[in-house]
């Protein structure tokens, strides 16, 4: 059996497979994107852009010296530049501007000499550049808001979108996935406990349609099963316990005269095959959950342990209050009675404990024995019906080898946990953990 914490939901497999598949999509589209078509586009732009500002300096060095300012005026009002000559030194441009690296190649590539964008930030941001042309150095600068965007923020709205409709999407489907397996996963678990499920809508994905159909073939068989199994060993039960009472009635019929010793050995054997009987019924039949109640788990312990005491058996519990647990009152006191029953018996008479623990959502009762102990490897095992560990639990030590079997039924029909546990100097742990509302 795979433990939980080792295992993997299987929606957040699929989920995470979906998720990381469609990541690596949108990557690689966001990068095609960007270089097949941003780029160029940007590459284009840029040239454009080079195209006017080499030829709004040049036209500037041409006109004659009265009609510059009316030209000035003209790119301030149609294109946004401004054009100045022999200005101040600007210092290099720092930071990263992704477009400027493209417009200095643009500039360079139309005026045959290095030309590096300046940046100045007083009430807004302006670019600059510097171009000689006519024997004169030019600078012709535009305003940020003039390009018009904003790259860094169009790729972060970008990547978050994906991202976010990347993961929105892995989930819907997985969900569309795994809620129909978790149903039937449920449902599997309320036929292991002994009860019957409603039956699955036979709609929707042909696959799953399909599932459904078979799963309800299938509860409906273990139903029928189940019932054709109780109405058949009810037979046989009755078909059994008519020659044992004629045993009995034959028994108290043999003479006076016969050995006391054999007779009491013959009661003994029908009274055994009886018990057997009755045992093997229990198991058998279809348990389903018992109503809960409130029970004081403590007071019942205490019961139980005191029942031992006066049958001769050594057996510690120290009561606790605030011990009240929902739970099935008759399936808790059969478990328990039979977990300390095996826990006396098999305990090489030496003395029992009983320890019962509370946390806020689970109720933890341990009986522990020093007894010769149970092999790591039978622990599970002695769960299966008319199993015994021979060493311990020979025939002549009694016992049918249904107890235990009956006991982790019952545990699972009421959703609790019963284990068996070895214990470091010897002897065996029975632990029942039964969760709190």
């Amino acid at each position: 059996m795979i433990s939980a914490h080792r295992s993997r939901s299987l929606f957040r497999s699929i989920a995470s497979t979906i998720a990381s598949a469609l990541l690596i999509f949108q990557l690689i589209l966001i990068a095609a994107t960007l270089n097949y078509v941003m780029l160029p586009m940007a590459k284009r732009s840029a040239d454009d852009l080079a195209a006017l500002l080499v030829l709004s300096a040049q036209t500037w060095v041409e006109l004659p010296p009265e009609t510059r300012k009316d030209f000035e005026l003209e790119l301030a009002n149609k294109h946004q530049f401004m054009l100045f000559e022999d200005a101040a030194i600007l210092p290099p441009r720092k930071g990263f501007y992704p477009y400027l690296a493209l417009l200095d190649n643009a500039l360079t590539s139309r005026t045959g000499e290095p030309v590096s964008i300046k940046v100045t930030h007083i009430d807004t941001t302006w670019f600059w550049a510097e171009i000689h042309t006519g024997g004169k150095l030019i600078r012709i600068g535009f305003p940020k808001d003039r390009l018009n965007m904003d790259p860094p923020s169009m790729l972060l709205l970008a990547l978050v979108a994906t991202v976010a409709f990347t993961l929105l999407t892995a989930l819907v489907l997985a969900r569309r996935v795994t809620k129909p397996l978790t149903h039937f996963y449920a449902a599997a678990q309320r036929i292991g406990e002994g009860s019957i499920p409603e039956s699955f809508p036979e709609t929707g994905i042909s696959e799953l349609s399909g599932l459904a159909s078979t799963f309800n073939k299938l509860a409906l068989q273990v139903r029928e099963l189940l019932a054709n199994r109780t109405t058949m060993l009810a037979g046989i039960s009755h078909d059994l316990r008519t020659p044992l009472a004629r045993m009995r009635l034959a028994i108290e019929l043999l003479p006076e005269s016969t050995d006391p010793k054999l007779v009491a050995r013959l009661q003994h054997d029908v009274e055994e095959m009886n018990q057997l009987i009755g045992q093997f019924l229990v198991l058998s039949r279809e348990l389903h959950k018992e109503p809960a109640q409130q029970v004081d788990v403590s007071l019942l312990l205490g019961e139980l342990a005191d029942n031992a005491r006066n049958e001769g058996a050594d057996v510690k519990f120290r009561t606790r209050d605030n011990a009240v647990l929902s739970a099935g009152p008759m399936a808790l006191r059969r478990i328990l009675n039979n977990l300390l029953s095996n826990a006396v018996h098999y305990g090489a008479n030496k003395p029992v404990e009983i320890d019962l623990s509370l946390k806020d959502n689970l109720a933890v009762i341990r009986i522990l024995d020093r007894g010769n102990g149970i092999p790591a490897q039978e622990l599970e095992n002695v769960f299966h019906p008319f199993y015994r560990v021979e060493s311990s639990r020979s025939n002549s030590t009694g016992g049918s080898g249904l107890g235990l079997a009956i006991a982790r039924q019952l545990a699972d029909a009421n959703g609790w946990k019963i284990e068996l546990l070895p214990r470091p100097l010897g002897g065996t742990e029975a632990k029942l953990s039964i969760p709190r509302d």
